[in-house]
């Protein structure tokens, strides 16, 4: 196997999706380490949750790469009387690096790896995040379905591309749909661009009630595949990313696990 530093490997993160597209309120970058520990082997998952954390430590990983920041409220002390404290202290006991790519993985990666998993054609930014008259950039995407289809066939199409057990179908199932707005994540604040694109289906996730009934009243679909259902595939992404940019480095991916089940 190969050893680089955590600051080599971040140089590579940072080159796929540069710290400066991040949101404002977002907490990105390395939260846990030190960035001159020498790295084997990198654990990748979506969250820094308890199991995940027990997994990396139990494979030796010497990097969690996370999606969501472990830390993301600010906290005043780090004690194991608290959950958060508690993963903290058992990263820096493992000496293992803590490194999350956010809201600029969202503009930079998650946001072309959706819109490619459903083969939208044309896509366009859902939500421009960033413009300097040169490149337009932003999280989620527009763009055309492969072809016309009903709402029925787009939420198994949701459903197969981002290998999802169920997704909830707001609108007419009969309905043919051909533009649709893929985002990632939570959606719901997102519908006043999937309208003003014009969308006829919006593919999302986290849509709550009052959401739902007003974006149908206002004649757009929605498609919600969850939180986790789409943004999955950071793992998977982030996986095929480093294993051709740091060969020889050792890479784990967690499981595909829903954090719920349905019964």
């Amino acid at each position: 196997g190969r050893i680089m530093k955590c600051y080599e490997i971040i140089e590579k993160l940072e080159t796929l999706s540069p710290p400066s597209f991040a949101e404002d309120w977002d907490n990105i970058g390395l939260l846990v380490g030190r960035r001159d520990k020498e790295v084997k082997s990198i654990y990748i998952a979506l969250d820094a949750t308890d199991e995940v954390i027990d997994e990396a430590i139990r494979v030796g990983a010497d990097m969690l790469l996370t999606h969501h920041p472990l830390i993301f409220h600010k906290i005043n002390r780090v004690n194991t009387d608290d959950f958060i404290g508690k993963r903290i202290y058992g990263l820096i006991r493992a000496d293992m690096v803590c490194y999350a790519m956010h809201t600029n993985f969202d503009v930079m990666g998650m946001a072309d790896a959706a819109a490619d998993k459903i083969g939208l054609v044309d896509g366009e930014v859902l939500d421009v995040t960033f413009d300097d008259g040169v490149s337009r950039q932003g999280c989620g995407r527009v763009g055309k379905l492969p072809h016309r289809m009903t709402l029925d066939e787009c939420a198994e199409l949701v459903k197969k591309s981002f290998q999802v057990p169920s997704v909830r179908v707001y609108g007419d199932r009969n309905s043919n749909v051909r533009d649709a707005a893929v985002m990632p994540g939570s959606g719901g604040s997102f519908l006043k661009n999937a309208l003003q694109a014009d969308a006829d289906v919006m593919i999302t996730g986290d849509i709550d009630h009052h959401e739902a009934i007003d974006a149908l009243a206002q004649g757009i679909s929605i498609i919600d595949a969850g939180h986790y259902g789409i943004e999955k595939l950071f793992i998977p992404y982030m996986q095929e990313y480093l294993a051709r940019n740091l060969q020889g480095i050792k890479l784990y991916a967690a499981p595909f696990q829903e954090p719920f089940v349905v019964v």
